[in-house]
């Protein structure tokens, strides 16, 4: 079993920064990629970025150059580094860890872009 919490979500306007937190616990050791996802009201969730257990990092067109996801296997978290914020980003992110035998998800961090 794997657990997944996120924070770091608020309130920011355009342009600005935040970055999320994805911890981790339980066997975190069998987590082989980690995703964030987001979902905006009424929209389907959407892939944002991947990184895998070798440090692969992958991109949705829409926030490269922008998003940076991370990881500290000390701390066992991975992090999602969101900067130039657009109104766009406006959504709930998720991260999802998925292991040889499982697909498990925190339970999202709201991030509102607005003036």
């Amino acid at each position: 079993q794997v657990q997944l919490v996120e924070s770091g979500g608020g309130l920011v306007q355009p342009g600005g920064s935040l970055r999320l937190s994805c911890a981790a616990s339980g066997s975190i050791f069998s987590i082989n990629i980690i995703h964030w996802y987001r979902q905006a009201p009424g929209k389907e969730r959407d892939l944002v970025a991947t990184i895998t257990s070798g440090g692969s990092t992958n991109y949705r067109n829409s926030v490269k150059g922008r998003f940076t996801i991370s990881r500290d296997n000390a701390k066992n978290t991975v992090y999602l580094q969101m900067n130039d914020l657009k109104p766009e980003d406006t959504a709930v992110y998720y991260c999802n860890g998925i292991t040889g035998v499982g697909n498990y998800w925190g339970q999202g961090t709201q991030v509102t872009v607005s003036s």
